[in-house]
């Protein structure tokens, strides 16, 4: 029987400048989503296939990381930061972190995306196989640079020169610790290169998620984007955290607002399709349409952030 993947890497090392002025002071896994760090949604989807431990690659204000996780820990979970000083890559990040992965597999998950992919399905199908590392592949989107043959992956980014693709990579994806070998040590650099060495090889599994969700919130107005859509397609009226402090004169809709924990909407104000973070302040008289508050707002704004 194949070793169970219970380890996961998340990608928080980034340094998130499409979506900037958001990750001005946050990684960008750290930054809200739904009133919680979009980092918490990527955790909680590993725990529910199976996942027991955490590590996470740290640069961009390494700082945040431990003030959000001070245990180190989520749900039980423990977690261990690596943090880069001059930034690895996806392939290097993986190759800095090989005693930690201890000759197990690993499922890595890109921090800042938000999918309700089969993690469970992806680590049941690469565990039934001899293939070295599998990828969450989607049918469609504006990357379908993967190629296929069956279920194996031929070619990524047309660097074999023999299929220019019909899917696009998830970020999400199984590796066995033998590929850690085709990693040199020290050096910042892609997995991609890797990955064409084992598609050359025949051993890169494919694994397809034809009807799930997948968000990348790599710029505000896919950010934006993405809170709407949820407020849409599961009828949220209560997007509101129960630590809000909301005044009984301010006029919220509660159909299109993202409300974080603490923060203070005052007497007056008028909110619609916005999002105000955890902490942050809007004053009376307010008029916000499409914002998003990260620190306090005064006066009347549409499609800002502020």
């Amino acid at each position: 029987m194949a070793h169970p993947t219970r380890k996961a890497f998340i990608l928080g090392a980034g340094l998130g400048t499409r979506l900037r002025p958001l990750t001005e002071k946050l990684p960008k896994p750290l930054v809200p989503f739904a009133n919680r760090p979009m980092v918490e949604h990527v955790l909680d989807h590993c725990i529910a296939a199976g996942i027991e431990a955490f590590a996470i690659n740290t640069h961009h204000c390494a700082e945040a990381w431990l003030e959000h996780f001070p245990e180190q820990s989520y749900r039980g979970c423990p977690i261990t930061f690596y943090h880069e000083p001059v930034l690895l890559e996806t392939g290097g990040g993986i190759k800095n972190i090989a005693d930690w992965i201890d000759g197990e597999p690993l499922l890595v998950y890109n921090g800042d995306i938000l999918t309700d992919i089969d993690i469970a399905a992806l680590i049941s199908q690469h565990s039934r196989t001899e293939d070295h590392a599998t990828l969450a592949l989607l049918a469609g989107g504006a990357n379908c640079n993967v190629g296929i043959a069956g279920d194996r992956v031929t070619d990524i980014r047309y660097l074999r020169k023999i299929d220019p693709g019909t899917h696009q990579f998830s970020g999400i994806y199984i590796i066995q610790p033998d590929l850690l070998d085709l990693i040199p040590a020290d050096t910042k650099v892609s997995i991609i290169p890797a990955f064409i060495v084992l598609a050359e090889r025949q051993q890169l599994g494919a694994h397809f998620c034809e009807q799930a969700s997948w968000q990348d919130l790599g710029t505000i107005e896919e950010y934006l984007r993405a809170h709407h859509a949820l407020a849409q397609e599961t009828g949220v009226e209560a997007t509101s955290c129960s630590t809000a402090n909301i005044h009984p004169d301010a006029q919220v809709d509660t159909k299109t607002c993202f409300l974080g924990a603490n923060c203070v909407i005052e007497q007056g104000s008028k909110l619609s399709n916005s999002i105000v973070w955890p902490n942050a302040h809007v004053h009376a008289g307010a008029e916000l349409y499409q914002c998003i508050v990260r620190y306090q707002a005064e006066g009347s704004h549409r499609m800002e952030t502020l």
